[in-house]
């Protein structure tokens, strides 16, 4: 991956910038249709949002750039600490300790209706061994850390002086500054047969063709940017949002003039799932899609595509990058990224 540039895009043009926080890139902002009225009836409906200018990190948090956090601060993930029993009331004794949810490929055709065919429980899992106890991540520095939740996604942010993005910041940063179209490179999956992001090729769960060259996570910047030069908005890994869940987005307010600034999703008590009323877990928003997205299962490797995330799970297929808001009070030059 080449080493990220200071720009900014206000007007389809690159301007560099020496105030820009080290690394990351300027996302101008401005007003484009949040959601899609076409695929899955959480992004329903279609609607205006307005978004004002931020910066953001150009890829997912690596590994090594996590690592470089616990070594600092001695933090220890979510998952890597065994469940209180107390939080969980009639939980199985075998989920009360320390692991995460990992993918596992069946070895052939299951039901696509049971994500427990796929997903399992995995003792001792987490960002040091994505796949379980004897993995690890060497030689993948430069993959995105996975197997996060989000009490984890918050305290690296605070160490990096940094916050999360909304659903709508991101979903305006990963279209990159391309209107209306399915993806954040236009509107085939795969142009001239070429991938343009980690994705499935393949019957999922069962068979991975890797025609995009990846089967897992990929190293961050593998494939081309957007318009903004983020990479990896799509495919790879999903990414926390700091917006709570809702099962689709508020309607417009009718007959109204006003533009919704940054829309910050449901309240918290509204984004518990509704078919746990036993156990009330606040849920996010996730978005991007990730490599085990594929066109027979989880078409969701689109800015629009969204999916809930409770705050106490992680997974091997989920990460985060981080952005900087710019204060309201710091004058226009400074909103638009300029010295």
């Amino acid at each position: 991956m080449a080493p990220a540039t200071n720009a900014s895009r206000t007007d389809g043009s690159c301007t560099a910038h020496s105030a820009s926080p080290a690394g990351m890139l300027w996302v101008p902002g401005g007003s484009f249709v949040m959601g899609s009225d076409d695929h899955y009836p959480e992004e329903k409906p279609a609607h205006p949002v307005k978004v004002d200018g931020f910066w953001m990190d150009p890829a997912p948090v690596t590994n090594a750039q996590f690592a470089a956090f616990v070594a600092a601060t001695g933090h220890v993930t979510f998952c890597e600490i065994p469940p209180n029993a107390d939080d969980y009331p009639g939980a199985l004794p075998e989920m009360l300790k320390a692991a995460s949810s990992v993918f596992i490929a069946p070895p052939g055709p299951v039901d696509l209706r049971d994500h427990f065919q796929w997903w399992q429980f995995v003792a001792d899992a987490n960002w040091r061994q994505p796949q379980g106890a004897g993995s690890s991540i060497a030689g993948k520095d430069d993959h995105p850390v996975v197997h996060l939740a989000w009490s984890d996604v918050e305290a690296y942010a605070r160490w990096a002086g940094k916050s999360i993005a909304t659903e709508a910041e991101w979903e305006f940063a990963a279209r990159g500054g391309l209107e209306g179209l399915e993806y954040a490179w236009g509107d085939e999956l795969a142009p001239g047969g070429e991938h343009q992001a980690n994705t499935w090729q393949g019957q999922f769960p069962w068979q991975n063709l890797a025609e995009d060259g990846f089967v897992g996570t990929s190293p961050v910047g593998s494939f081309a940017a957007n318009g903004y030069g983020l990479v990896d908005m799509i495919g790879n890994v999903w990414e926390w949002t700091e917006s709570w869940y809702a099962a689709r987005h508020a309607e417009p307010a009718a007959k109204s003039c006003c533009v919704p600034v940054n829309p910050r999703g449901a309240a918290r008590e509204q984004s518990f799932d509704p078919n746990m009323p036993q156990l009330p877990i606040a849920r996010k928003v996730m978005k991007g899609g990730s490599h085990l997205c594929a066109p027979n299962y989880c078409r969701r490797y689109r800015p629009a595509a969204r999916m809930a995330q409770p705050v106490d799970t992680s997974t091997s297929h989920l990460g985060f990058r981080c952005i900087v808001r710019v204060p309201a009070d710091a004058g226009p030059a400074a909103a638009r990224g300029r010295v």
